[in-house]
């Protein structure tokens, strides 16, 4: 950390000083310069003040023993019990991760009446699993989980800790990292692991031109959290492994000024994330009518349709169906993408796609560099064609057919 010193009596005009600063950071005050929470810390005034009156200041870092946090640990999303499906998504990716420093894996599971539950976490290779299982944690409220987290953390120091990228994870990752005062990585769309524990946190960042390469160099623990359907779910394990210990809080340390009067369920609706076939649709479509040649596709493949934010902005298409940063994340055997140009928004949600095609009448469109198989031309051309051509079949059926469909359509 660093912060800047004024020496006031090296000044002889705060009048003029005031206007060295580009932000507005230095204030006038009862004859006191003082620097407010506005300084972007750009050492303007160092350089461009009256001499010697403006002084950086490096606070020295409190190296940390890095050795002293050892395991990845991963926060079990739940509802009543039923574990949501990134949690394995997670355990699969901390047991990638813990190889590579030969850490433990830990799963920690929070709420009321999940003790039984936590049997099923013993199939996918975690090494122990840690139950808080209590009446006042029987309903999701930020303070109690995030002590229970935070108990868990302060036992077992753990090195990393991933959380789902969910409503509940978004929640209660930040409250329990503000409280080691550590860092938290968002939305990480890759993770890795270096030698000194160190975890590689990869994320899009200004509205995802760029990725970003984050390491949280000197605190402990790390935490990120990722959303569903980044990372593949290890297989299941015939045999159970690991130990299931159950842990105990004073109820104390569970108050909450947050009471649940009822809980009201949703009601189900089709999810495009659980979708093996996905037919998505860009800016490529000319009007919302042309809506139905999206969808005839797609019901003639069993699957969704899907779009990009403009469609959604348009109110073309329920904001349920957008893939992309701001939309949700798919992994679906078959996706057919129709008019997109494959902005880095879009593409960071469907990367893991088994099976890509694109169409789109730009050759130099950046989907062709990630789709496995590229059709050129009018998607009002190309798509009648392919119902004409396709017969309903399983995903791996349908890319032959495609492959079929650009030899004699686009030749």
């Amino acid at each position: 950390m660093a912060s800047i010193i004024i020496h006031q009596e090296k000044i002889k005009n705060p009048g003029d000083v005031l206007k060295v600063c580009p932000f507005g950071a230095i204030q006038y005050e009862n004859g006191v310069l003082s620097i407010s929470a506005a300084c972007k810390m750009c050492k303007l005034c160092v350089k461009n003040g009256p001499v010697g009156a403006f002084e950086l200041v490096e606070q020295p870092l409190v190296q940390i023993d890095k050795d002293a946090w050892r395991g990845i640990a991963v926060y079990v999303e739940h509802t009543h019990g039923e574990i949501h499906p990134v949690t394995f998504e997670l355990i699969g990716k901390a047991r990638e991760l813990a190889a590579k420093i030969a850490h433990p894996v830990y799963a920690v599971f929070v709420g009321y009446q999940i003790t039984s539950k936590a049997e099923e976490l013993r199939h996918y290779g975690v090494d122990r699993i840690y139950v808080y299982d209590q009446p006042e944690l029987e309903v999701f409220r930020a303070e109690p989980y995030a002590a229970a987290m935070e108990d868990f953390i302060t036992a077992l120091r753990p090195s990393t800790v991933l959380v789902g990228g969910t409503t509940v994870g978004r929640s209660l990752a930040p409250r329990v990292a503000a409280h080691f005062r550590t860092g938290l990585t968002a939305d990480c769309t890759k993770l890795d692991m270096q030698p000194n524990t160190d975890l590689d946190q990869i994320r899009p960042a200004f509205g995802g031109n760029i990725m970003a390469h984050i390491r949280t160099r000197n605190h402990r623990p790390q935490f990120a959290t990722v959303r569903y359907k980044i990372f593949s779910a290890p297989p299941r394990l015939q045999q159970p492994r690991g130990e299931i210990q159950v842990m105990y809080l004073d109820p104390e340390r569970l108050r909450s000024g947050v009471r649940v009067l009822s809980i009201e369920s949703k009601p189900v609706v089709e999810n495009i994330e659980n979708a093996e076939v996905i037919v998505a649709v860009g800016r490529g479509l000319r009007k919302e009518q042309d809506l139905e040649l999206i969808r005839a596709l797609a019901e003639r493949l069993g699957g969704q349709i899907a779009s990009t934010r403009p469609l959604i902005e348009a109110g073309w298409v329920d904001p349920r169906r957008q893939i992309g940063l701001s939309g949700r994340t798919v992994s679906p055997k078959l996706l057919i993408t129709c008019g997109i140009s494959g902005s880095v928004q879009f593409t960071a949600g469907m990367g893991a796609a088994n099976f890509v095609v694109a169409i789109n009448n730009d050759p130099q469109a950046h989907i062709f560099k990630v789709a496995h198989l590229g059709l050129v031309g009018d998607l009002y051309e190309i798509i009648p064609a392919l119902l004409q051509q396709l017969g309903s079949g399983q995903p791996s059926q349908v890319q032959e057919h495609l492959k079929t469909v650009k030899s004699e359509v686009i030749g």
